[in-house]
């Protein structure tokens, strides 16, 4: 896979969204997703934003690149919505962006809890094994809604066999919850923990779970090198269909 960066640019005319916790924007563009049809499949980021808002633009490279080798493969349909946590960074920070992949805007930041097996405020241990209690890296779809033990809750399902296959059998699901809140972290240096899913404010999880939900996309990013180095979506393989671009009020990013 050659990814190739050029200055020029694609703007998607989308303005810098602000990064406070609340929505910019309620849903997802009317369309329905990231504009896949045509000869030229095109994914919207604005990248500005997204590094203002505290994004590594390092990672979000890596989950743009997996989304276009999801959908390259055929294992997504064109997805509305990414959402992006990064694990790598430290649970009192705002670590969950939300992007509509078709206007390209930055619609959440919010912070987002981890399982209590995977560490204290620093997340360092990941699986997809029953009953472990911690958190679960790679690429997501997600799926329907339901009410459960923790409320509103979202199924999600796991792309990625050894990293995140068992996430429907693990009950791994976005929900809210008391403990994700800035007054937990100041009291404990770090956010409650949940049993491995992607808990979030309870002021603010419907909203989040019903712009995403029905096939929008959750790329969770940790540097562990076995993932890194044996993800399908972040080796791509596939060789042949038309090029994929991941345009950004910065660079246009060609993924070919």
């Amino acid at each position: 896979m050659l990814v190739s960066l050029t200055g020029a640019g694609t703007s998607v005319g989308a303005k810098a969204a602000p990064t406070s916790r609340a929505a910019v924007d309620g849903s997802p563009s009317a369309s329905g997703g990231a504009d896949l049809s045509g000869p030229r499949k095109t994914i919207n980021v604005d990248r500005i934003a997204a590094e203002k808002a505290g994004v590594s633009l390092d990672v979000l490279q890596l989950a743009t690149n997996a989304v276009s080798c999801g959908v390259a493969s055929g294992d997504l349909q064109a997805p509305p919505t990414l959402t992006l946590i990064d694990y790598s960074l430290p649970s009192t920070r705002q670590r969950l962006w939300v992007f509509d992949l078709h206007t390209g805007k930055m619609l959440f930041n919010e912070l987002v809890a981890h399982g209590r097996n995977s560490g204290d405020n620093m997340a360092t241990r990941f699986s997809d094994a029953m009953e472990s209690r911690e958190s679960s890296i790679g690429l997501f779809r997600t799926a329907d809604t339901y009410i459960g033990h923790n409320g509103y809750s979202l199924r999600l399902d796991g792309l990625e066999p050894g990293f995140n296959g068992h996430a429907r059998d693990r009950a791994i699901v976005m929900h809210g919850a008391p403990y994700v809140n800035e007054a937990v972290a100041k009291s404990n240096g770090r956010l409650g923990r949940s049993w491995g899913c992607p808990a979030l404010r309870e002021a603010v999880a419907r909203n989040v779970i019903d712009t995403v939900r029905g096939g929008g996309v959750i790329f969770s990013y940790y540097p562990d090198p076995a993932w890194l180095k044996s993800s399908k979506f972040l080796n791509c393989r596939t060789q042949q269909g038309p090029a994929y671009t991941v345009a950004t009020r910065a660079y246009t990013v060609a993924t070919h």
